[in-house]
């Protein structure tokens, strides 16, 4: 072996072993969150969350997540690192839906009965801010450039778009019947509700402030994720992920997956897609590429995954 050949092995064999991006999964039943490590496909750690957790986000550079509890009105700030809760913010009202601004602060939390989104500073845990938005707000994204906050307003049939850099309310665009999740796509040009009453996705021009297209899925969808150009949602009664082309809009396929699908993610590369089944308690892996189920990791009772629930644990 030449000498540079002896450096070059030495310097891998000296290199701290890669680790995958993991996925972190609310179970609101057990009150647990489970971390998945996507390349073992494993839990690899279960932390205790009380007041039935649901909605949650990690930060964009992985630091930290941050865990709705609707039954303790309270929003679990996390070191993704460690595992570690560092604040327990009291919020009031229903916590649901939450989602970080790419910055990593603030973490914005929809209150589902006092009808409003409240900003919490991430590294303090202190309440930045509010704002009143329609009834019962539930998924909740930002623009990837950071300015603008969308919200998923149930009983008001609308998502409200609200300025992130004064909190305040824009606009209230009409949907389909009952929007629960919310995705933007990554140009921050359009934006998917999935909406359970109506049984389709509404899809939003961002510039224009208006729905230009509406896709039939399955029985009562729950939340999209995008990949490689298409996006899947979650259908909670058909048990199914339905696939459409997102430039077409064409419906691909229904995807079997377990009982009662709902939180939904893809992974950095769009080679995957994760998907929580609340009523097998199970987090299931679809390959972009085949369209099919390739594995099955048990998690705890009730997964919900309600948001951003993938880490970024490397570059």
């Amino acid at each position: 072996m030449t000498m540079i050949g002896a450096l070059a092995l030495l310097l891998v064999l000296l290199a701290p072993p890669a680790r995958a991006d993991e996925a972190f999964v609310t179970s609101q039943p057990a009150e647990t969150l489970s971390i998945v490590d996507l390349a073992s496909r494993k839990v690899v750690a279960t932390l205790p969350i009380p007041g039935k957790p649901a909605g949650i986000a990690v930060s964009p550079d992985g630091t930290r997540a941050f865990v709705t509890s609707p039954d303790g009105k309270a929003l679990s700030i996390l070191d993704a690192a460690t595992r570690t809760v560092t604040y327990r913010v009291e919020v009031g009202g229903g916590p649901l839906g939450v989602a970080v601004h790419p910055s990593g602060s603030p973490a914005y939390v929809a209150d589902w009965y006092q009808h409003r989104v409240v900003a919490v500073d991430a590294a303090s845990g202190a309440i930045a801010g509010e704002v009143k938005v329609g009834d019962s707000p539930s998924g909740l994204a930002v623009t990837p450039d950071g300015a603008l906050l969308l919200s998923a307003d149930r009983d008001s049939d609308a998502v409200s778009l609200i300025d992130t850099a004064t909190l305040t309310r824009l606009a209230s665009i009409p949907v389909g019947a009952r929007p629960f999740g919310v995705t933007i796509d990554a140009e921050g040009s359009r934006a998917y509700t999935a909406n359970v009453a109506s049984n389709d996705v509404s899809i939003i021009d961002l510039a224009a402030r208006k729905v230009v297209a509406t896709v039939k899925v399955g029985e009562r969808p729950y939340a999209v994720a995008l990949a490689k150009g298409r996006a899947f949602v979650t259908d909670q009664y058909d048990s199914t992920v339905s696939v459409f082309d997102t430039g077409t809009l064409q419906k691909l396929v229904a995807i079997p997956v377990g009982d009662y699908p709902e939180g939904i993610a893809a992974s950095r590369d769009g080679a995957f897609v994760y998907v929580a089944c609340w009523e097998a308690n199970t987090l299931e892996i679809i390959d972009t590429a085949t369209l099919k189920v390739v594995d099955t990791i048990p998690v705890a009772d009730g997964p919900r995954a309600f948001g951003a629930f993938i880490r970024r644990t490397r570059e």
